[in-house]
């Protein structure tokens, strides 16, 4: 029998693209799959659009606010799939995205071990214009290399991308609720660690939304999301450590340190002495984080504290100009109705 995936969305005010995302979901071309959607308590209209596509194969929870790991945790419980297929609330999957990872599962001899991902882009309004831009991590690769190729060149994979096998997922374990930012990050690092490496799928696409100051990953002035990204990112370095810990491994590591440094340096110096102490133990050295030429002089002439300042204010006044930008050619182009959007 063809596998079910269950697609799972997290939802918190999510009124303004909910409607995309879930023709997105319930558009896919593999017809085997369910959907569930869990609203965390959102003050908008977010559950009431939700609850317009509840049907056999789309079902709506709703819960008291309580973060999006305890969102995605509350949907993969109720879910029932043979896979599992994670998409936030304001991105978009293309039609056959889950349909062309199932099918690389063929070349694989339906292996649950092996983890599927994706290609994705990056977009504001228009998905259309999305940048599909490759990293590294745009190959078939074993847990370690994945990992080591991550830390020590500073990318990613966006959430959506990956296709979990029921029985990686398992072993991975439940989402961190304590993390409030790079919760995916954490939680894919178990996910790799449970499976037996990684089949890129270049065919299969993800449209990644770009939300700017307002992403959960965003940690702008914010102690605590300051503290929980140094517990994701000393997960990280145990979680790599635990598959490798060659000299290689160790220079990645510290290279992550290093990359992080700057949103410790210098308001938190209990955290930039404790990166130090970690690089340390790895056999490495952390350098004060440099500014770009773009705020440099500004550290010259006012002070470290008012370049920093300039580097949280500053890219949120070009990102709301951008945004406004976009969002203007999307309504020109006729394109103001989310209900007539299709993706190609």
């Amino acid at each position: 029998m063809k596998p079910l995936v269950s697609i799972l969305i997290p939802a918190y005010n999510a009124q303004e693209w909910l409607v995309e995302t879930l023709r997105s979901a319930v558009g896919q071309t593999w017809e085997r799959k369910e959907i569930i959607v869990v609203d965390d308590g959102s003050k908008d209209q977010t559950l009431a659009i939700a609850r317009r596509f509840e049907s056999k194969s789309v079902r709506i929870v709703s819960q008291a606010n309580q973060g999006a790991s305890a969102a995605r945790n509350k949907a993969l419980s109720l879910s029932r799939g043979d896979y599992i297929q994670w998409l936030d609330a304001d991105d978009l999957l293309a039609p056959d995205k889950v349909a062309r990872q199932v099918s690389a599962l063929e070349q694989c001899q339906h292996n649950p071990g092996i983890l599927l991902s994706a290609a994705w882009g990056r977009f504001l309004y228009r998905y259309k214009h999305a940048r599909f831009t490759p990293t590294p991590l745009w190959a078939d690769l074993s847990p370690a290399e994945w990992l080591i190729r991550k830390m020590a060149n500073n990318v990613y994979m966006q959430t959506g991308t990956w296709l979990v096998s029921r029985a990686i997922t398992e072993k991975a374990g439940l989402w961190d609720t304590r993390l409030l930012g790079d919760d995916d990050g954490e939680y894919f690092c178990r996910v790799l660690l449970a499976s037996e490496g990684v089949r890129f799928v270049p065919e299969a696409k993800v449209f990644y939304r770009m939300a700017g100051a307002s992403s959960l990953s965003y940690i702008g002035r914010s102690d605590r999301k300051r503290e929980a990204q140094w517990l994701s990112m000393k997960l990280h370095i145990g979680y790599l450590r635990s598959l490798e810990d060659s000299p290689r491994v160790r220079e990645a590591c510290v290279k992550y340190l290093q990359n992080w440094l700057v949103y410790f340096h210098p308001e938190r110096a209990d955290l930039v002495s404790a990166a130090e102490e970690m690089a340390a133990s790895l056999g490495g050295r952390l350098a004060v984080p440099r500014l770009s030429w773009k705020y440099s002089w500004i550290d010259r002439l006012f002070g470290r504290k008012a370049a920093k300042q300039a580097q949280i204010v500053l890219p949120r006044i070009r990102w709301s100009m951008e945004t406004f930008r976009d969002k203007l050619l999307f309504r020109l182009a006729g394109q103001s109705r989310p209900d007539n959007v299709q993706i190609q």
